[in-house]
């Protein structure tokens, strides 16, 4: 093979490898490439967040319906108060409820909302009063190692 053709080859490998490099990149940063659509604005608070980020996504039964859009700590109930943009396209009843869960392989966490049925629906400004935290693994498993750390510790027997 001449030396031309071979520089060719490794040069449009090489910019399809940055080329999917970046996508990747893209990808794992929540960046979309589609124009806002018009949003409302909700908030929720949270006892913890886990790993919760702005600009990630709020979904409803798998569907994309929104973006995180400020997270921030309420100095007199110490919680974490999360402001949520849902599409205008989307309308959630006033005792709809929200939790944040994790997806992929990554951990990444979102927000999950579940529709409530009451007739009157959430409007900019609401706030959404149901609310589960993160599950955060580490407690999970310290919980799990003290409860057997004290099924395992022996009982210490009444003085006589």
């Amino acid at each position: 093979m001449n030396r031309r053709l071979y520089d060719f080859w490794v040069g449009l490998f090489v910019v399809l490898g940055l080329a999917a490099l970046v996508f990747l990149a893209l990808r794992v940063s929540n960046v979309s490439s589609g124009g806002a659509k018009p949003t409302y604005r909700v908030t929720a608070a949270f006892d913890n967040i886990g790993g919760l980020k702005v600009r990630a996504p709020i979904k409803s039964a798998g569907v994309l319906v929104g973006r995180v859009s400020n997270i921030h700590l309420d100095p007199q109930t110490y919680r974490a108060l999360v402001t949520l943009d849902i599409e205008q396209d989307y309308h959630f009843s006033r005792d709809s409820s929200a939790e944040i869960l994790t997806s992929g392989v990554l951990g990444d966490q979102y927000v999950g909302i579940d529709p409530g049925a009451d007739e009157t629906m959430l409007k900019g400004g609401d706030r959404i009063n149901l609310t589960s935290s993160a599950i955060v693994l580490e407690k999970l498993i310290s919980q799990f190692m003290f409860s057997k750390a004290a099924e395992n510790a022996p009982q210490a027997k009444p003085a006589q």
